[in-house]
């Protein structure tokens, strides 16, 4: 009984680095996912297809037919919510579950998991202000985040457990760092865009007052200092002869340019609902791209084995007294 008490024991679901993979992967394209399916909520005028939250109206925890296609997109989304937090949970056990233990892969998993009910919170009191602009935005925001927590995850999973060394010089660090903040005031700046916009989820749902020209003209100027700060990383890169950060730049100006492109058009034709919803997609993508030029500024190299303890050397035997001549008979 004991014996098979031990081997159960010992049994654990094997877990290897390629599966870590997969579910950090699986959680950056559910995440982004849900951006553009809470984007279509948005765009569908569905935002209170739910009037109210945790439930979905006052009776019910789950849309009825009385609420039409409003409910069914709106509750559709908050169950894509679940999902979500199923593979952001998977990752966490997973983590748990592997041998040897690596360092980091835990907090972050953690940091995921407990990202997707903070980011439902944050969509919740969006249902609960009547579709309040500022807070509509900030949960997107907060979604921009769990995505940014899931890329780290799975990038340093695929990293070994040594230190991270620079691969390039510390300006051109800085210069990388400066282009990850401005590409995080795009964003920001983006949402105030949207708030002003008549995109707002809801016929009634109120707008946030800025002057939708002055606040688009802002967010483009923003952009073409992103893109001006992305094209000078590609040239700063291959001069120091950095080339995989310098392709990372290049992916980053032109998703940046495909972004722009989508921005302008859906501005100068007033805003169609699938360009809308290409253009949240394409913020989720720029957000990647920015952190994969970030990321390869520096690399995580392995930890050199510890040198092998050498046996101690065995202590000399003790000398003996020479032997006493025996004293010569006479």
């Amino acid at each position: 009984m004991r014996r098979i008490r031990s081997v159960k024991r010992s049994v654990r679901f094997p877990v290897s680095t390629a599966l870590l993979r997969r579910l950090a992967y699986a959680s950056i394209v559910a995440n982004v996912g849900i951006v553009v399916t809470g984007g279509a909520v948005r765009l569908t005028a569905s935002g209170l297809g739910c009037p109210t939250w945790p439930r979905c109206t006052d009776e019910s925890y789950h849309a009825t037919a009385e609420m039409g296609v409003h409910g069914v997109i709106e509750f559709g989304n908050r169950l894509l919510t679940f999902a979500v937090g199923i593979i952001a949970l998977a990752i966490v056990l997973a983590v748990l579950a592997y041998r040897p233990r690596r360092k980091g892969l835990l907090g972050l998993s953690v940091a995921v998991f407990l990202g997707i009910p903070a980011q439902a919170v944050v969509g919740g009191i969006t249902v609960l202000t009547n579709l309040n602009p500022w807070v509509v935005g900030l949960h997107f925001l907060a979604s921009m985040a769990v995505i940014a927590a899931a890329y780290a995850l799975w990038r340093r999973i695929k990293d070994p457990d040594g230190p991270a060394v620079a691969v390039v010089p510390g300006a051109l660090r800085t210069l990388a760092a400066l282009t990850t903040a401005v590409s995080v005031a795009v964003l920001v700046v983006g949402t105030w865009v949207t708030g002003s916009g008549p995109h707002a989820g809801d016929q009634g749902a109120a707008r946030n007052g800025l002057d939708p020209e002055s606040i688009s003209q802002l967010h483009a100027d923003a952009v073409f200092l992103l893109i001006g700060l992305s094209v000078a990383l590609i040239f700063a890169f291959r001069a120091v002869g950095a080339a995989g950060p310098a392709r990372a730049a290049v992916v980053l100006v032109a998703v940046e340019l495909g972004q722009g492109l989508i921005g302008f058009v859906q501005y100068f034709t007033h805003l169609p609902v699938i360009l809308v919803g290409a253009h949240m997609l394409g913020s989720c993508l720029v957000l990647l791209a920015t952190l994969a030029v970030l990321w390869s500024t520096r690399e995580r190299r392995p930890t050199a084995p510890a040198p092998a303890a050498t046996p101690a050397e065995a202590p000399a035997p003790a000398a003996t007294p020479a032997e006493e001549p025996v004293p010569a008979v006479a």
